[in-house]
């Protein structure tokens, strides 16, 4: 099955609901280009749950948002895992903790946070 990419269209539409939220300039872009980037004809991020953690943490990490950028990369992650028939059965607490929890980690430790993520998505995602 064919992996939904987000448009920014989409994103921007969740961000004016959720934040009513100004974007900085190619920042949201990067956070959408980066999970669906390819080496050599290998993708770098595999599968909906590999995209899906690199998603989460750059619209976290990389705050293409003035502000909201962790409820619009919660709703993000969400819109992604729906497009692509999974979502997440979790709490919303939960949720936002580990995104606050993803928001706090440390930058240099991004490919330990990124499996973090994957394995928080791994633990709640199911088929729709």
């Amino acid at each position: 099955m064919k992996i939904k990419e987000l448009t920014i269209a989409e994103v921007e539409y969740i961000a004016f609901y959720l934040a009513n939220s100004t974007r900085f300039p190619n920042v949201l872009e990067s956070c959408l280009i980066t999970p669906f980037a390819s080496f050599g004809g290998k993708t770098a991020y595999r599968g909906v749950i590999g995209k899906s953690s690199m998603l989460f943490y750059l619209m976290i990490k990389n705050h293409p948002f003035q502000n909201g950028n962790k409820r619009i990369a919660m709703t993000t992650l969400m819109y992604f895992l729906y497009e692509n028939g999974k979502w997440l059965r979790v709490d919303n607490q939960e949720l936002y903790n580990f995104a606050k929890w993803v928001a706090t980690s440390n930058p240099k430790l991004k490919i330990e946070t990124v499996k973090a993520v994957e394995k928080f998505i791994e633990m709640y995602i199911i088929k729709l």
